[in-house]
């Protein structure tokens, strides 16, 4: 074939492709629209029949496909061994005449939706709005798993259902509760999962005209700390003054976490030196909400302190309500401290850092305790790989602007399982989110060109793969 008619072969893919996802649509946004309207909430506290109706719905989904050898729910240990995860789906097929294999994977459980009055809408009633549906889980991740889902009837549409790609399907269902039997799932299901190249869709886009492929994540150490003072409550009128009580205590060595600029003051938690796009202040201003005359903290480019920055956040507080306050010396104070690890450093040495600096500036003698330690790894992506050059490509070819390469402020802990199971899969960070899709936050919704694109984005990326010599 000469180029000419390779560029004609490849124009005409894209066209034919582009068309199915076009007339796929609707369906995909009424399928997701479906899943929406599930309230399948991880976290525990919350019915965990919503998870298993939601893993059921998936499964339903990828078994009408018709491309599949085995679809089905499952379950894995938890990590501390005591009871089982949450109801993941799993779908496979193998690969034929030397074709690669990729897996796909996303998540189908979902934040608890918060306040009602907080949200305009009902948060699990997909409602549309100008060019946006709303619902909680509606971008993060039930798009995801619709993106997947929705790029395979394009391929499908195409192709038809004989195609020798190789192709998985992940579609776990705790990933908003720590992905706290993820690793287990993979050691039981290690050769249907087993793939080439993976894809995990659960990140964001540069806007909603341009797309990005996440190629570092920051890591995660979270803890509870409680801060004691006194063996009990006293009177802060008799005391005070003289009786340190254990919210000064705690207001005091929690100020010592960060400086005047509000960077973190830990030694011993790393940065990484890395190359970051424009991106305006007046920009980062509107997207993160700051209101009116409140500066922005740390120092570097305002992306490197998002991405590439260590950062300590207080994500709550034990202490008595402004109702319930009393003239009475707090006896102790716990609070959850969440740090995000800058890419290129172990979780656990950022742990031991930030241990070693709460017991080192623990005002007056105060006892601490640390419990309910949650870690997990930073990831930086390798982009040397054949199918990071055709997922850019493909990102080219349907938004019809270059990618960027971004990173991402929060985590995907489980990323480093993958990696370590599967050390010679290519792994590719995409999604389906905005920086207004609100993601966690009331409100949350999906920009549907933004999503229309990353399917026809995957669909070529499998075409590419299914093509592949």
């Amino acid at each position: 074939m000469t180029d000419s008619e390779s560029s004609t072969s490849t124009s005409a893919l894209i066209e034919k492709l582009t068309d199915a996802v076009q007339a796929g649509l609707p369906a995909a946004i009424a399928d997701l629209s479906d899943l929406v309207r599930i309230p399948s909430v991880s976290w525990d506290g919350f019915d965990p029949q919503h998870v298993a109706d939601s893993a059921a719905a998936v499964k339903a989904l990828l078994e009408g496909l018709g491309v599949f050898e085995t679809v089905q729910i499952a379950q894995a240990k938890l990590a501390d061994g005591d009871g089982l995860g949450q109801p993941a789906v799993l779908a496979s097929r193998r690969a034929r005449n030397g074709k690669p294999t990729i897996l796909l994977y996303a998540h189908h459980d979902v934040q608890p939706p918060g306040k009602d009055e907080d949200w305009d809408s009902s948060p699990f009633e997909p409602t549309v709005r100008g060019d946006r549906i709303f619902g909680r889980g509606a971008a993060d991740d039930k798009a995801g798993v619709l993106a997947h889902i929705a790029s395979i009837r394009a391929l499908v549409a195409v192709f038809g259902t004989d195609f020798d790609l190789g192709l998985s399907v992940f579609i776990e269902g705790e990933e908003e509760n720590g992905s706290r039997s993820f690793k287990n799932f993979l050691l039981d299901h290690h050769d249907q999962l087993a793939a080439d190249a993976i894809v995990v869709a659960d990140s964001d886009n540069w806007n909603t005209t341009t797309p990005a492929l996440t190629i570092a994540l920051r890591g995660n150490v979270k803890l509870h700390l409680r801060v004691s003072t006194l063996d009990h409550a006293s009177h802060s009128g008799m005391f005070g003054g003289a009786a340190p009580d254990s919210m000064l205590t705690t207001i005091k060595l929690l100020s010592t976490l960060w400086d005047e600029n509000g960077s973190v003051a830990v030694d011993g938690l790393e940065s990484y030196d890395m190359a970051t796009p424009e991106y305006s202040e007046e920009l980062f201003r509107e997207e993160a909400a700051l209101l009116d005359g409140v500066a922005p903290i740390g120092v570097g480019s305002i992306l490197s302190r998002i991405w590439a920055q260590p950062s300590v956040t207080i994500t709550g507080i034990d202490a008595p309500s402004v109702m319930n306050a009393s003239n009475t010396l707090s006896a102790s104070t716990t609070v959850v401290i969440s740090s995000r690890i800058a890419p290129g450093q172990k979780a656990s040495d950022a742990f031991s850092a930030i241990e070693r600096h709460l017991r080192a500036n623990a005002p007056f003698g105060a006892k601490l305790e640390i419990s309910e330690v949650d870690l997990g790894d930073p990831f930086l992506v390798d982009t040397s790989g054949q199918s990071v050059a055709d997922a850019r490509s493909a990102m080219f070819e349907a938004w019809d602007v270059e990618p960027v390469d971004t990173g991402i402020g929060g985590s995907i802990p489980f990323l480093a399982d993958l990696v370590e199971q599967f050390p010679a899969a290519e792994i590719l960070v995409t999604g389906v989110e905005d920086p207004d899709s609100r993601a966690h936050s009331p409100n949350e919704s999906l920009h549907l060109g933004v999503f229309r694109r990353a399917i026809l984005t995957e669909a070529l990326l499998l075409a590419k793969l299914q093509n592949r010599a």
